[in-house]
């Protein structure tokens, strides 16, 4: 196969046949995940357990490391909302948007500034159709998913200046900027930033992210081999 033709196969991206303008439609009002609080001891306490446990996890790291113990701590599944602290911290698993939630109330308490981030992220039918049927014996919801496409949550956190990084609680990984498309590639980001002044937009990579709307990200391209 000639060079030119490897090139023009490499640059044939699965994002391009999916449909992303729906998805973003779909989940345009949704917001980003918080846990509820009962304004009594029980919530009171499994907060600062969580926050305890982060520091001694830390072990005097940089505040800036990821808060992979959580995800160890609570595998990935299905969660149903509203969800309180003092019902999260009992859980066996926790969906995407209660782990984001953890790791957001984390970074804060370390005295990052932290933002909830939501992704559009592409997987495959398959894998999404065993999920789908996973929250289904767990009767929970299952509108987070949509053909090959589903909605998924992290955090953003600022870094110096207005540079950012973003972390997947689920993956237990910072994101990384250059997106190729194709399984597991995210697709468009949005995060919240209430303080947030006009004309504000945070650095990631080479992306410029402009805070509480959803923004589709340009992808990277691959590199054709040599002939």
């Amino acid at each position: 196969m000639s060079s030119a033709a490897v090139k023009n196969l490499i640059e044939i991206n699965e994002a391009d046949f999916v449909d992303a303008d729906g998805a973003l439609r779909a989940w345009q009002d949704w917001p980003a995940s918080a846990l509820a609080h009962h304004g009594a001891a029980c919530c009171r306490v499994a907060r600062e357990w969580v926050v305890a446990t982060d520091y001694a996890q830390l072990g005097g790291e940089s505040v800036l490391a990821g808060p992979r113990w959580i995800r160890h701590r609570y595998p990935w599944g299905p969660s149903r909302w509203p969800l309180h602290w003092c019902e999260a911290v009992r859980r066996k698993t926790l969906d995407c948007g209660a782990l984001a939630a953890l790791a957001h109330e984390v970074f804060l308490a370390r005295g990052v500034r932290s933002f909830p981030a939501q992704f559009v992220e592409q997987f495959t039918e398959d894998a999404t159709r065993d999920w789908r049927s996973r929250w289904s014996d767990e009767k929970t919801p299952s509108d987070w998913i949509k053909e090959d496409l589903i909605y998924h949550e992290g955090c953003a956190v600022v870094t110096a200046g207005q540079e950012i990084k973003v972390w997947d609680p689920t993956a237990s990984w910072w994101v990384n900027t250059r997106q190729f498309g194709g399984y597991h590639a995210v697709l468009a980001v949005r995060i919240f930033d209430a303080q947030a002044e006009p004309g504000t937009a945070y650095r990631w990579g080479a992306h410029m992210i402009v805070p509480n709307v959803w923004q589709k990200l340009e992808r990277s391209r691959a590199t054709s081999p040599k002939a």
